[in-house]
């Protein structure tokens, strides 16, 4: 199957079941608005995305992933509000529209994401008939790790430590495969525990994760250099002027387009070696995220 087609076919019924949960459920207080005006800011959904198709490539309903999709998506969004905030990226405008500070104010917007990464567990470990509750146990365990402070806060801290000093090429790799790959870990390895698969297919897809996590980053920080701010949908970030490290800065942008070049087929090339463990994984649908990077 084609990712777009999944997509296509999957993401308005997820979209729905994000609206019933956070439009619906948490009224249109003041709170409530502001988490679902950033949960519903034209973001492509990537995360629970990953999370989706993965479990539709090893042939399970995924039907089954819809809590942990939401609760993914709602810490994505949260990070997402705070990173906006004066003190730390300082940003106005994200994906076109105005950030969630400028549209309501800072103290708003900081209890927005409260309630998001709060909700999101709430939301992962409900009941539910199609998932059992050790595997939830599991779930509330992996998402736990991957957000918090050994996970994405953890690299989100070492990257703004990284500030006003360069890092080496591993060191920034280190912070990235935290901020940016440990969500991503928890889509994939999160898909393979509700899948139930082995455990050998769990590392390949935690592997697949690491490798994706920091492509992705250097895809962002080559759009920075090379993007307009209409293609980016936002003016170009901050990172210059907090001094971040990035990696055209490190690599210069050729170098960094080749490591992109060479992560992605480290991707690739774990697909394949999944598909070796199942030959009914559907490797095609996940080689769709690799389009994601191009450049």
């Amino acid at each position: 199957m084609q990712l777009k087609e999944f997509s296509q076919e999957i993401l308005p019924t997820f979209d729905n079941y994000l609206e019933t949960i956070f439009s619906q459920k948490s009224g249109m207080n003041q709170l409530g608005a502001s988490m679902w005006y950033s949960l519903s800011n034209g973001g492509k959904r990537i995360r629970p995305l990953l999370l989706l198709a993965t479990l539709k490539a090893f042939m399970v309903n995924e039907s089954k992933g819809f809590q942990a999709a939401a609760a993914l998506e709602a810490i994505h969004t949260y990070s997402l509000i705070h990173d906006d905030l004066p003190a730390m990226d300082d940003d106005d405008y994200r994906r076109g529209k105005l950030t969630n500070h400028k549209q309501f104010d800072e103290a708003t917007a900081i209890l927005a994401g409260d309630a998001l990464l709060t909700e999101a567990f709430h939301l992962i470990s409900e009941p539910n008939s199609e998932v059992t509750p050790a595997i939830q146990v599991q779930l509330v365990n992996l998402l736990s790790a991957t957000a918090g402070r050994h996970g994405m806060v953890g690299g989100q801290m070492g990257d703004m430590l990284g500030e006003n000093h360069g890092l080496s090429l591993s060191e920034l790799q280190t912070v990235h495969s935290l901020k940016t790959g440990e969500l991503i870990r928890f889509a994939l390895v999160g898909a393979g525990v509700i899948g139930e698969v082995s455990e050998a297919i769990k590392e390949k897809l935690a592997q697949f994760a690491y490798h994706y996590g920091l492509a992705y980053q250097i895809q962002n920080d080559l759009q920075e250099v090379l993007w307009t701010d209409e293609q980016r949908g936002k003016k170009q970030s901050g990172d210059q002027a907090h001094h971040k490290n990035t990696y055209p800065e490190l690599l210069t942008t050729e170098g960094a387009k080749r490591t992109l070049t060479e992560e992605i087929a480290n991707c690739n090339q774990i697909l394949d070696e999944i598909k070796q463990l199942n030959s009914k994984f559907d490797s095609e649908l996940m080689s769709g995220f690799l389009e994601y990077l191009e450049i």
